[in-house]
Protein backbone atom coordinates (compact mmCIF):
# COMPACT_ATOMS: atom_id res chain seq x y z
CA UNK A 1 0.00 0.00 0.00
CA UNK A 2 1.43 3.32 -0.91
CA UNK A 3 1.31 6.50 1.15
CA UNK A 4 -0.89 8.68 0.09
CA UNK A 5 0.77 12.03 -1.79
CA UNK A 6 -2.26 14.17 -2.79
CA UNK A 7 -4.58 16.71 -1.41
CA UNK A 8 -8.33 15.76 -0.48
CA UNK A 9 -10.91 18.52 -1.74
CA UNK A 10 -11.21 19.94 1.59
CA UNK A 11 -7.65 20.01 2.22
CA UNK A 12 -7.01 22.02 -1.04
CA UNK A 13 -9.93 24.34 -0.04
CA UNK A 14 -8.25 25.01 3.30
CA UNK A 15 -4.85 25.84 2.32
CA UNK A 16 -6.11 27.94 -0.83
CA UNK A 17 -8.00 30.27 1.70
CA UNK A 18 -4.79 30.50 3.73
CA UNK A 19 -2.89 31.30 0.80
CA UNK A 20 -5.27 33.88 0.05
CA UNK A 21 -5.96 35.10 3.52
CA UNK A 22 -2.11 35.87 4.24
CA UNK A 23 -1.79 37.10 7.92
CA UNK A 24 -5.03 37.22 8.60
CA UNK A 25 -5.46 33.53 8.52
CA UNK A 26 -6.97 31.95 11.83
CA UNK A 27 -10.16 29.92 12.70
CA UNK A 28 -12.95 32.47 11.63
CA UNK A 29 -11.54 34.00 9.26
CA UNK A 30 -10.72 30.99 7.18
CA UNK A 31 -14.25 29.64 7.58
CA UNK A 32 -15.88 33.19 6.42
CA UNK A 33 -13.52 32.93 2.91
CA UNK A 34 -14.17 29.58 2.03
CA UNK A 35 -18.08 30.29 2.72
CA UNK A 36 -17.95 33.37 0.61
CA UNK A 37 -15.58 31.22 -2.32
CA UNK A 38 -17.44 28.34 -2.51
CA UNK A 39 -21.18 29.04 -1.26
CA UNK A 40 -20.26 26.28 1.80
CA UNK A 41 -21.46 26.31 4.81
CA UNK A 42 -18.92 25.38 6.64
CA UNK A 43 -18.32 24.57 10.60
CA UNK A 44 -14.96 25.33 12.77
CA UNK A 45 -15.16 21.58 13.80
CA UNK A 46 -14.37 20.78 10.54
CA UNK A 47 -11.58 23.25 9.87
CA UNK A 48 -9.39 22.46 12.88
CA UNK A 49 -9.26 18.70 12.57
CA UNK A 50 -8.00 19.50 8.71
CA UNK A 51 -5.60 22.36 9.78
CA UNK A 52 -4.36 20.18 12.53
CA UNK A 53 -3.43 17.14 9.90
CA UNK A 54 -2.09 19.98 7.48
CA UNK A 55 0.64 20.96 10.33
CA UNK A 56 1.26 17.44 10.70
CA UNK A 57 2.65 16.45 7.43
CA UNK A 58 3.82 19.95 7.44
CA UNK A 59 2.06 21.94 4.45
CA UNK A 60 1.08 24.83 7.10
CA UNK A 61 2.22 25.85 10.40
CA UNK A 62 0.36 27.96 12.99
CA UNK A 63 1.50 30.27 16.30
CA UNK A 64 -0.62 31.64 18.73
CA UNK A 65 -1.24 35.32 18.38
CA UNK A 66 -1.46 38.20 20.92
CA UNK A 67 -4.54 37.94 23.28
CA UNK A 68 -7.04 40.67 22.04
CA UNK A 69 -9.46 43.01 23.94
CA UNK A 70 -12.42 42.45 21.54
CA UNK A 71 -12.26 38.44 22.02
CA UNK A 72 -12.09 38.83 25.59
CA UNK A 73 -8.37 38.49 25.90
CA UNK A 74 -8.54 35.68 24.13
CA UNK A 75 -5.32 34.65 21.64
CA UNK A 76 -5.99 33.54 18.25
CA UNK A 77 -4.12 30.57 16.62
CA UNK A 78 -3.11 31.80 12.95
CA UNK A 79 -2.06 29.50 10.68
CA UNK A 80 0.56 29.81 8.19
CA UNK A 81 0.72 28.35 4.45
CA UNK A 82 4.05 26.53 3.77
CA UNK A 83 6.18 26.27 0.92
CA UNK A 84 5.55 22.57 1.19
CA UNK A 85 1.75 23.22 1.32
CA UNK A 86 1.79 25.47 -1.67
CA UNK A 87 4.24 23.07 -3.35
CA UNK A 88 1.58 20.04 -2.58
CA UNK A 89 -1.24 23.06 -4.31
CA UNK A 90 0.72 22.76 -6.93
CA UNK A 91 0.75 19.03 -7.75
CA UNK A 92 -3.24 18.59 -7.18
CA UNK A 93 -3.75 21.64 -9.66
CA UNK A 94 -1.26 19.54 -12.00
CA UNK A 95 -2.95 16.45 -11.78
CA UNK A 96 -6.10 17.80 -12.36
CA UNK A 97 -5.65 19.60 -15.11
CA UNK A 98 -4.14 16.36 -16.73
CA UNK A 99 -6.93 14.10 -16.12
CA UNK A 100 -8.74 16.75 -17.93
CA UNK A 101 -6.57 16.61 -20.79
CA UNK A 102 -7.71 15.11 -23.95
CA UNK A 103 -10.89 14.74 -23.31
CA UNK A 104 -12.63 18.39 -24.79
CA UNK A 105 -12.94 19.69 -21.73
CA UNK A 106 -9.65 20.98 -21.54
CA UNK A 107 -9.21 23.38 -18.05
CA UNK A 108 -8.33 26.91 -18.73
CA UNK A 109 -5.58 27.55 -15.93
CA UNK A 110 -6.74 31.16 -16.41
CA UNK A 111 -10.32 31.31 -16.65
CA UNK A 112 -10.58 35.29 -15.16
CA UNK A 113 -8.39 36.40 -17.80
CA UNK A 114 -8.70 38.37 -20.62
CA UNK A 115 -8.15 36.78 -24.36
Amino acid sequence: MTTRNYLGEFEQVVLLALMRLGEDAYGVTIRREIEKRTGRAISLGAIYPTLNRLEDKGLVSSFMGEPSAIRGGRAKRHFILEAAGLAALHRSRDMLASLWQGHGHEVDPNPGAAR
